[in-house]
């Protein structure tokens, strides 16, 4: 092994997408159970290695060397071993100011709030320490020296107005979780989450909705394992670099999920879409289809609409925890505010506007059956298609038009 991660488990990591843009583009990834870290170290048999949950405070005793400002953090997350002697550093601060940063802005005289009591909580307080936070405090489930619970923190420190989550509640593959109710902190200016994947946790979302500042891991990860890159390789790169390997990474990561009536095209456009970007294609419908042995028209008829929904958000769930493909909705999957909120944690929602008078009729679609039945459904869900999607896209053209127009709308 020459460069890699290791951790306990690493099956949610770009890592590797990230180090092949880089001069340390032989990058694998390497979990080591609990019991075994301390023979890894000792062997060295590697290079240089990116630490992550939960060893970035246990490698410590095994190294001869920790940098000034990983000792002050008490959390190691790049080991270079030099010639037999394994040099320990923290670049997880570097990034995770950047991403602060770049969500939150100017932090000076403002009052944060960190969740977790980890490695990164420490990284964290140092980097809030560092950008002259007015007040600094951490939260954790249970009450430990220099940590509060959550509970203390609804009660009595309702208002923080910078909130940075250091835990790994929301990361694939839990990612209907959050760690806090942000509606606790009304004062709230800015959300800082540590976790990637997905790309915007339950936690970011909340925060978009209100318009609050929010952002998740991606930025912190790239930056960071850029300022890695340097070590292990001892090379400098410029500083556009990080911003270039953040947008195509962000770009590649994030699925494209189209959404609009039944008749609009989203399947024929999503297939050409797939085509033309390489990703795979998925059908809400179809998937629900090939899962039960039922046609859409058969399941109304014998379950119901109830039941139908049901399946379409098991199955909205079950592909919003994929990354990088293009999904096709049902006409109602918007519906639920768990479908939405399910796939806008790793993709962006374009809207299919189709104009009325060109939506016909369909026999496999059981809400949509006649010209009356197009009327009624559009009626009562246009403003639900155009309040739920990131892009919305008016139909000019055929097909291939369409897919082009939001390929190009994607990438900006």
């Amino acid at each position: 092994m020459k460069y890699g991660l290791i951790g306990e488990k690493l099956g949610h990591s770009f890592s590797p997408d990230i180090h092949k843009r880089l001069a340390t583009s032989d990058y694998v990834l390497k979990e080591i159970p609990r019991e075994e870290l301390g023979e890894f170290l000792t062997k060295k048999d590697f290079k240089a290695v990116n630490v992550t949950i939960p060893y970035k405070q246990e490698v410590i005793p095994y190294l001869h060397f920790v940098s000034d400002a990983a000792r002050d953090i008490g959390a190691v997350n790049v080991i270079v071993n030099k010639d037999g002697v394994l040099h320990g550093y923290n670049t997880d601060f570097y990034g995770l100011k950047a991403l602060v940063l770049k969500t939150a802005g100017d932090i000076s005289s403002k009052k944060v709030l960190i969740l977790g009591t980890g490695g990164t909580s420490r990284t964290a307080l140092a980097v809030a320490k560092a950008l002259g936070a007015s007040r600094i405090d951490r939260a954790g489930r249970t009450e430990k020296e220099g940590c509060v619970t959550y509970a203390f923190a609804y009660e009595h420190l309702f208002d923080s107005e910078i909130i940075i989550n250091t835990t790994p509640v929301g990361m694939f593959p839990e990612c209907d979780a959050a760690p806090v109710d942000i509606n606790a902190f009304p004062n709230l200016q800015g959300v800082v989450d540590v976790v990637f994947n997905p790309i915007s946790t339950n936690l970011v979302l909340s925060a978009q909705a209100k318009g609050i500042p929010a952002m998740g891991g991606l930025y912190m990860l790239v930056y960071q394992a850029v300022a890695a890159s340097e070590l292990f390789a001892n090379v400098k790169y410029e500083e556009s670099i990080i911003e270039n390997i953040y947008k195509e990474l962000n770009a590649s990561k994030q699925n494209i999920v189209l959404t609009g009536m039944p008749g609009c095209g989203k399947s024929t456009v999503g297939r050409l879409l797939a085509r033309e970007t390489g990703r795979e294609f998925y059908d809400i419908d179809e998937e629900i289809v090939k899962q039960t042995g039922m046609e859409i028209t058969e399941i109304f008829k014998t379950r119901g609409e109830n039941a139908f929904r049901d399946m379409e958000t098991e199955t909205a769930k079950r592909l919003s925890t994929l990354s990088g493909v293009v999904i096709s909705c049902g006409g109602g999957t918007v519906l639920r505010d768990e479908n939405v909120n399910a796939l806008r944690r790793n993709g962006v929602i374009c809207f299919i506007d189709r104009p009325l008078n060109e939506l016909v009729p369909t026999e496999d679609r059981p809400l949509a059956l006649s010209k009356a039945d197009i009327e009624k459904r559009y009626n009562e869900r246009i403003d639900r298609y155009i309040s739920t999607c990131h892009i919305r896209i008016p139909v000019e053209g055929d097909a291939n038009s369409v897919a082009q127009k939001i390929g190009k709308e994607f990438l900006n």
